[in-house]
C-alpha cells in the first residue's frame, strides 16, 4: 500500500476527486494548507496598502492505495490538476506499513 499526498490548488479538488472517483478511489483526507515553492507569493492591495502574500493557498490531497493503483492514481491527479502554470502543486508517494480500520478491526488493504 502506498500514501499519496497532493498538494494542488484550492479550485481544481472537485476535478481531481472527481476523476479519483473514477478510478475507484472512495475514500480520501483533505486539509486546507498555505504554502509557497518557486511561485514565491505575489502583492495585494488592501485599503490603498500594498502587502506581500507569502503563504498561498493550496488544498493537500491524501489517499492511501493498493499498489496496483497507485500509477493511475497519479495520473489521475497530473491530469486534472494540471494548469501547466507555476504552483500547480507537487505529488508524495509514501509507504504504507499497516492500516487499520478501528470499527471492525480489518486490516491493511480491506481497511482502506
Amino acid at each position: 500500500m502506498k500514501k499519496i499526498e497532493a498538494m494542488i490548488k484550492p479550485f481544481k479538488l472537485d476535478d481531481v476527486r472527481e476523476s479519483l472517483s473514477d478510478i475507484g478511489i472512495s475514500g480520501m483526507t483533505i486539509t486546507e494548507v498555505r504554502g509557497f515553492g518557486r511561485q514565491k507569493g505575489h502583492t495585494e492591495l488592501y485599503r490603498g496598502a500594498e502587502y506581500m502574500v507569502d503563504f498561498l493557498p493550496k488544498v493537500k490531497l491524501e489517499v492511501v492505495v493498493p499498489d496496483e493503483l497507485v500509477d493511475q492514481c497519479i495520473e489521475a491527479i497530473i491530469e486534472t490538476a494540471q494548469t501547466g502554470k507555476i504552483g500547480d502543486g507537487k505529488i508524495f508517494v509514501y509507504h504504507v506499513e499497516r492500516a487499520i480500520r478501528i470499527r471492525t478491526g480489518e486490516e491493511n488493504e480491506d481497511a482502506i
